[in-house]
């Protein structure tokens, strides 16, 4: 894998709306190699911190959304 998919799928992996049906869409990769993925190219602490981040987040899985679009827009927006 090249080094501009990787850093892309990180930054993905570390946006909160991004879903893990977005990445593996994308660049075949499933949640569970993304967490290996994710864990063999950050450091510890940064690891650690993305997964306190993302465990039990429902913006992180398609199914459990309950929006159908990605972005917010504010009512207050015309």
């Amino acid at each position: 894998m090249k080094e501009s998919d990787i850093s892309r799928i990180i930054e993905m992996a570390w946006e909160d709306r991004t879903p893990f049906d977005a990445i593996y869409d994308a660049y075949g990769l499933n949640e569970r190699e993304v967490k290996a993925l994710m864990k063999s190219q950050l450091k510890l602490s940064s690891y650690r911190l993305w997964r306190k981040r993302v465990t039990g987040r429902r913006t992180k899985h398609t199914t459990r959304r309950n929006f159908i679009f990605g972005r917010h827009k504010s009512p207050n927006k015309r």
